[in-house]
């Protein structure tokens, strides 16, 4: 197995020592080095990235808001000369956080979770279909689509409610309607997306899963028969 990776880091010494690195390892291959993540962006429209190699403190974006910026979001290490940031590293599912200077044996032990990572995706959807991976509780957690029931608002947090349990994350609830499936879920209201094939009955007030009444904004009843495909 192979990553496409990509270093984004406004150092020019930085840059070198990295993809240097990226180049002597047999499992990554270089897609593009960057000296600001406004340059990468052409590289990620027309690239399948697996790995973004990340710099922090940048001018004109730093490194969090880039990522805040993608749509598709692959793997992130963040190498960075600050460890202040580790927390809000950890806060954007980062696979590792690395401190400059970035020494050899350190680099390969974070590849190593990059690539063991991208190995258990690769396994769990060839063996069990669509699903994604969620933090919650310090782990992380495979939660296969066609059992999410709802997702749900939840202060700083979203609750994913399953066929089996519910679990927080820390997210935003148009942060996470962005990794889901649009033909499956649908937002029906500011605090609510639901499956739709969960649906048993709904009025112009509510979207009905089980007992539990899901509240529909004043103009998402049409939205929601669409999607159901009622006339």
């Amino acid at each position: 197995m192979k990553l496409n990776c990509v270093v984004i880091d406004d150092s020019t010494l930085q840059r070198i020592v990295i993809t240097k690195l990226v180049n002597n390892h047999p499992n990554l291959k270089l897609v593009g080095d960057f000296s600001n993540p406004l340059e990468a962006k052409n590289c990620f429209s027309s690239n399948s990235i697996d790995l973004i190699l990340l710099d922090i403190e940048m001018p004109v974006i730093n490194g969090f808001d880039f990522i805040d910026s993608l749509k598709v979001k692959p793997q992130i290490i963040f190498i960075t000369a600050k460890a202040e940031h580790a927390l809000r590293a950890f806060d954007y599912d980062a696979t590792d956080y690395l401190l400059k200077p970035v020494l050899q044996d350190r680099f390969y032990s974070a590849i190593k979770r990059a690539l063991d990572f991208s190995q258990l995706k690769k396994e769990s959807f060839e063996e069990e279909g669509d699903h994604i991976f969620i933090k919650s509780n310090l782990k992380k957690l495979k939660i296969f689509i066609r059992k999410i029931k709802w997702i749900e608002a939840y202060g700083d947090y979203v609750k994913v409610v399953t066929e089996e349990d519910s679990h927080l994350v820390l997210s935003t609830m148009k942060s996470f309607e962005k990794d889901l499936p649009a033909e499956k879920f649908i937002r029906v209201h500011k605090s609510y997306i639901i499956n739709i094939e969960k649906v048993e009955r709904f009025n112009s007030k509510f979207a009905e899963i089980g007992p539990t009444k899901i509240p529909l904004s004043r103009n998402k009843k049409e939205d929601l028969i669409k999607a159901l495909y009622i006339d």
